[in-house]
């Protein structure tokens, strides 16, 4: 899911992703993204802070708390080192800055997605 408040940017990072064959849903809200999560379960949320109604801070610490396997990548533009550091701290699993570049933010997503989904125990056989 992309949470991004900014429509065309939103409707950009979507299009893409869905073009590397991701499916892709969008929230234009904190409150959007947070009824979203909590009806389905994501492998990864792009997320910007920066939101109207809930902010981004607050949904990644409800994701967090969730205690689903789903990651949180922090897309703003807030990009100081404090910055990446807070987001980091609430407990996102990685953290890119704006402007990016499209292809290292596909590769982060699907980073984060091998970790979501969990490994397959072992299979033991005998004989």
């Amino acid at each position: 899911m992309v949470v991004e408040d900014e429509e065309p940017l939103a409707d950009a990072i979507a299009r893409g992703l869905r073009r590397e064959g991701m499916a892709v849903d969008i929230a234009l809200t904190g409150d959007d993204g947070h009824e979203k999560a909590t009806v389905t379960r994501y492998d990864v949320v792009l997320l910007d802070r920066d939101l109207p109604g809930m902010s981004g801070d607050d949904l990644c610490r409800e994701i967090v708390a969730s205690g689903e396997l789903t990651r949180v990548l922090m897309l703003t533009a807030s990009s100081s080192v404090s910055d990446r550091v807070d987001g980091l701290s609430l407990g996102a699993d990685d953290y890119l800055a704006k402007p990016f570049a499209f292809p290292e933010l596909v590769a982060r997503v699907r980073a984060l997605g091998r970790r979501a989904t969990p490994a397959a125990p072992p299979l033991l056989t005998s004989g």
